[in-house]
């Protein structure tokens, strides 16, 4: 039976973007499900004790900046430290990619443009258009996605991952729950592919 894991993200997240395609090779590897949970950053950081960006000590912005050339050397990609719009509001792409799991469609794809939109291409992806086109060319409806978007059934799902982030102690993105147990941050996936390897119990904050 395969396994499962939530992914929580925000596309706000370069993070997120730097682990994306790590991640889906061991999503890949092992048969995994992902349970897909788009987050709004804001929110989770004012309930976790987390810090915006721009409120954080300028050395720990400073180190920031390090990590990311780091690992984008790392990982292998090319793309621009601080893109042209953002931050933004994620809303519309967070909604798009609600939808096209709740319908038990494969948001990856999809994903994947919109993370390339944001730091490589460097689109405005608080733009509808824009949000439209990647679907678009990830062979899905754009305009009918962004309108089921701005239902009332994707807005409570926006809001149950919120919930659903704190009962597990998500604090931040990206973050990949396996059996309850949190593995935050993108440089933790050898963690989480050890975990499933071994298929060992989970561990607990509880000890």
């Amino acid at each position: 039976m395969a396994r499962s894991v939530e992914y929580y993200f925000s596309f706000q997240s370069p993070w997120a973007y730097i682990g994306h395609k790590a991640f889906f090779d061991l999503v890949a590897a092992h048969g995994l499900n992902v349970d897909y949970k788009p987050v709004f950053l804001g929110e989770l950081f004012s309930e976790t004790g987390g810090l915006p960006l721009a409120k954080r000590h300028p050395l720990r912005q400073r180190y920031r900046m390090v990590e990311l050339q780091r690992w984008r050397e790392k990982r292998g990609l090319n793309f621009d430290l601080q893109p042209k719009y953002w931050p933004f509001n994620a809303r519309l792409a967070d909604g798009v990619a609600i939808v096209i799991a709740a319908s038990g469609g494969n948001p990856e794809p999809f994903m994947r443009r919109v993370f390339e939109g944001i730091w490589v291409h460097e689109l405005n992806l608080a733009d509808p258009a824009t949000v439209v086109a990647l679907a678009d060319q990830s062979g899905l409806p754009g305009t009918a996605l962004i309108e089921q978007s701005k239902s009332a059934e994707v807005e409570a799902s926006y809001e149950q991952n919120r919930q659903d982030a704190i009962a597990h102690g998500v604090f931040g993105s990206p973050a990949y729950v396996l059996d309850g147990e949190v593995f935050w941050g993108q440089d933790r996936i050898d963690l989480l592919a050890d975990a499933l390897t071994s298929g060992r119990a989970p561990y607990r904050a509880e000890v």
